[in-house]
């Protein structure tokens, strides 16, 4: 994989206005644990491996656990999540997946019966703000740091 361009380095002056919104929003008041599941994974989704590794090391940093870690793409069939994390992932798969879901009712209503109206606005908005990282990270093929001792043989 070729990175395509730097757009933070190409278009700074157009970057900064999303990571301040994006700020804001990680400065919101949600829980910075469930905040870091969302991002990653929107990121799992979307296949954007420079927020996989960006966010998996802030969450690992944050307390989260391997084990976790290792099973948030399939939430659905482990026990490790809360409910009002299963809340926050099923919303966030419906976001994501929004051309294939339509965000269904189902998900709306189990998020909507875990987060406060404002909460669900915090949260939507921080769906909004990873999805726009993601497609900004696959799109020009940005590339997460590699050790040389991490990579493949």
């Amino acid at each position: 994989m070729t990175q395509r361009l730097n757009p933070f380095a190409t278009a700074a002056h157009l970057m900064k206005p999303l990571i301040d919104f994006g700020m804001t929003v990680v400065q919101s008041g949600l829980e910075s644990s469930l905040m870091e599941l969302v991002k990653i994974r929107a990121s799992q989704i979307n296949g954007c491996a420079i927020c996989l590794h960006m966010h998996t090391q802030e969450a690992r940093k944050k307390g989260e656990t391997e084990e976790r870690l290792h099973l948030l793409n399939a939430w659905r069939e482990s026990p490790l999540y809360t409910e009002r994390e299963r809340a926050a992932l099923g919303w966030t798969d419906a976001l994501t997946r929004l051309s294939e879901t339509h965000a269904p009712d189902e998900a709306y209503e189990a998020m909507a019966a875990q987060f406060s109206e404002e909460e669900q606005v915090k949260l939507t908005l921080l769906i909004v703000v990873i999805n726009g990282f993601n497609r900004i990270g696959v799109g020009f093929r940005l590339s997460h740091p590699v050790h040389a001792d991490r990579s493949a043989a």
